[in-house]
């Protein structure tokens, strides 16, 4: 459910109360608050039923089924305010979604958005949703991918200053991303051969090394070595170019150097559509492209189809994985 005082639950319950499908047979079960999505139906006029789900049951056609995992009050959780409460209950839906997924009882898990100012008043150590997954599924190798209609990026770094992403850039980095973007491709995505480009860091992509060297030395190795492992890479290529090439049909993807190098143009062009992947995990995790939304959360106004895309790429990932899945023998 995400943060029970930002638009988590909004969405949830405007994107069920419009996805009969979902719904006839029973496909998706809720991990969060009764108290909380009833406040929120009394918000935006999406009333549906709410059953309590046993995870050891069969989920009940036609009505939200929900795995009750807090038992929250309205008075102590106010729209648009994160606070100890609302960090902490966050945490406890994404660890007994994940617990799901770990036990076999669910195939994926698509979250509404957390806050990360509430998950530190809750003197909870981690960053946010990704991390939390790397951590409880034991994986060290994993990325943020964004993936929408109409252009997908992976981000080789992501929530750093600009100061430090020059220097945590290098060659293991880059190599261990393009191997992530690849198979991600491939295995969720179902995109047998794909074709990957490489931003630069530097304006120009370094221009040979008057704007800077880092292409030179570490990204164009680490290309290198990528194409020696069979991955079809090139670059680096411009960053004020890449992305409309990408939009061409010339790339599946554009693996980034930074957050906003990715995300300005990925927003741009699929605000509302677009889906957050969280790739390397043993587990499927997609989640929205957007932030809590405090400043609109309880008004009712907010738009459920970037949650209603990430549950249908979590769908569809689960269905490439198990063509992917070698048959037991």
């Amino acid at each position: 459910m995400g943060c029970p005082a930002g638009v988590g639950p909004e969405i949830i319950v405007k994107a069920l109360a419009s996805r009969s499908d979902w719904l006839y047979p029973a496909k998706v079960v809720v991990v969060g608050d009764r108290a909380i999505l009833e406040r929120a139906m009394g918000t935006t006029g999406s009333p549906i039923a709410i059953t309590s789900w046993n995870p050891e049951e069969t989920p009940e056609r036609g009505t939200l089924n929900l795995l009750e995992a807090t038992s929250l009050k309205g008075e102590e959780v106010p729209w648009g305010t994160p606070t100890p409460v609302t960090g902490l209950s966050s945490y406890e839906y994404v660890i007994r979604a994940i617990e799901l997924c770990k036990n076999g009882l669910c195939s994926g898990v698509a979250t509404a958005p957390i806050s990360k100012i509430g998950l530190r008043y809750a003197g909870i150590g981690y960053p946010g949703h990704t991390e939390i997954l790397a951590d409880k599924t034991g994986t060290e190798r994993f990325s943020m991918m964004m993936t929408g209609p109409r252009l997908k990026v992976m981000l080789a770094t992501i929530h750093e200053p600009l100061r430090r992403v020059a220097q945590m850039i290098t060659r293991p980095l880059i190599l261990e991303k393009l191997e992530l973007l690849y198979h991600a491709l491939q295995n969720d995505f179902g995109i047998s051969r794909p074709k990957i480009a490489v931003a630069g860091l530097n304006p120009h992509a370094g221009e040979a090394g008057t704007i800077g060297t880092e292409e030179r030395d570490t990204i164009c190795p680490a290309i290198d070595e990528a194409r020696s492992k069979g991955i079809d890479v090139s670059g680096p290529h411009p960053p004020d170019t890449v992305f409309f090439h990408a939009c061409q049909g010339e790339f599946d993807a554009v693996l980034c150097m930074y957050h906003d190098q990715g995300l300005i143009p990925f927003k741009m062009l699929n605000f509302w559509d677009g889906v957050n992947v969280t790739t390397g995990l043993p587990i499927v995790r997609t989640s929205v492209d957007h932030g809590t939304a405090y400043d609109i959360a309880g008004t009712g106004t907010a738009n459920p189809n970037s949650l209603i895309h990430a549950v249908e790429t979590a769908f569809q990932i689960i269905e490439n994985r198990l063509r992917c899945r070698p048959l037991s023998t």
